[in-house]
């Protein structure tokens, strides 16, 4: 089951007898897993399971959903903040099928990113932490997806809810996109609701009571994913206005693919047609070539791929002259409560409360 169907079914989008019978099966499978979560977290809140200092502040960006709800952006505005501030900080990254000391899409495109911090791919957090600090001499660490990794203790953790599917249809996995219960969100310090300006007002107050109930610790910002311009080969750029002009046909594949699409859309872009791939899948020359044929078949002139999905797929590209091929650049954005983030991150890290020099502000 490809990726669309599989949020379609679990959504009950897809009905009728088959797929009904399918989510009672999820839901069983679900609970196993729920109980599993539940003995690991009861574990290290009684202690009996315990965190390993790194030494140095450990910041955690993460989310209580499987997919897209825009981690990466959040690391990547971090690193930045750092870097202004003059602080020498690595990225720990699992590296999602990554072999050993490769870069798959999200590493690359955090190296690509945030120069001037170190990434650091290991699935066990704890030894990329030390590889962190001792190879790379890191004064503070940004633990990407981190934050059901409960094995480093951290000084911050950051949630990012997806404001278009913020609780990931309110089960667990596989039966839902959840990866542990909403109550879990009593550990977070921050919460980020992204893709704010692809919900309704009534759905972000809604999802703010909803966070205040569960978490009322937590400090909350709501943020944007902006698509300053989209990039092509060699460093040539297409601005909106000029991707207006142009037929497009979109591909992806990420957590949330209809976010993307939705964004193009909301851009203005002629949307010719969309293809949609599982998350992180590993593309290969057959599926450029079917995107290309099929681009061609609807009178496309451009291609346009988040940029996760570029790092996978350039070096497969046809390099066709009568299409060109681009991925949309994204930026996170705070609408309200950089601020606070901001000073949390200072006091974090050891820093004078108060990040205003570091250019890093709300929209």
């Amino acid at each position: 089951m490809d990726q669309d169907s599989y949020r379609n079914l679990i959504s009950g989008e897809s009905t009728g007898f088959g797929p009904g019978l399918l989510r009672g099966i999820l839901l069983a499978v679900s609970a196993g897993y729920l109980a599993a979560v539940a003995v690991r977290n009861l574990c290290y809140d009684r202690g009996w399971l315990r965190s390993r200092d790194a030494g140095v502040p450990v910041i955690s960006v993460g989310n209580v959903t499987t997919g897209g709800t825009g981690k990466t952006p959040l690391v990547i505005w971090l690193c930045k903040l750092l870097a202004a501030r003059s602080v020498d900080c690595a990225v720990l990254t699992r590296g999602y099928k990554s072999e050993s000391g490769k870069f798959t899409d999200e590493p690359a495109i955090l190296a690509k990113s945030c120069p001037d911090a170190n990434i650091v791919v290991d699935g066990d957090r704890v030894s990329g932490a030390a590889k962190a600090i001792e190879k790379f001499g890191a004064g503070v660490l940004v633990m990407d997806d981190g934050f059901q990794h409960r094995r480093l203790r951290r000084d911050l953790d950051i949630v990012a809810v997806d404001a278009t599917c913020p609780f990931g249809f309110g089960r667990i996995l596989p039966a839902g996109l959840l990866r542990e219960p909403v109550n879990a969100l009593k550990r977070a310090d921050a919460v980020v609701i992204t893709r704010y300006d692809q919900a309704s007002v009534i759905k972000i107050s809604e999802l703010e009571k909803a966070i205040e109930r569960i978490a009322p610790q937590a400090t909350i910002a709501k943020a944007v994913h902006c698509n300053p311009y989209a990039k092509m080969l060699k460093g040539a750029t297409l601005s909106i206005d000029e991707l207006k002009e142009k037929p497009v046909y979109a591909f992806c594949g990420i957590g949330n693919p209809k976010a993307f699409f939705n964004r193009l859309e909301g851009h203005g872009l002629k949307i010719m047609g969309t293809r949609v791939y599982n998350d992180h899948h590993n593309y290969t020359e057959r599926d450029i070539k079917d995107i290309y044929e099929e681009a061609k078949y609807l009178g496309a002139e451009l291609i346009l791929s988040t940029q996760k999905d570029w790092v996978k797929t350039t070096l497969l590209s046809e390099q066709d002259e009568d299409i060109l091929f681009a991925y949309m650049a994204v930026e996170l954005e705070f609408v309200e409560g950089a601020d606070k983030i901001e000073s949390l991150v200072a006091g974090a890290v050891g820093l004078e409360t108060g990040l205003e020099e570091s250019g890093v502000h709300d929209a």
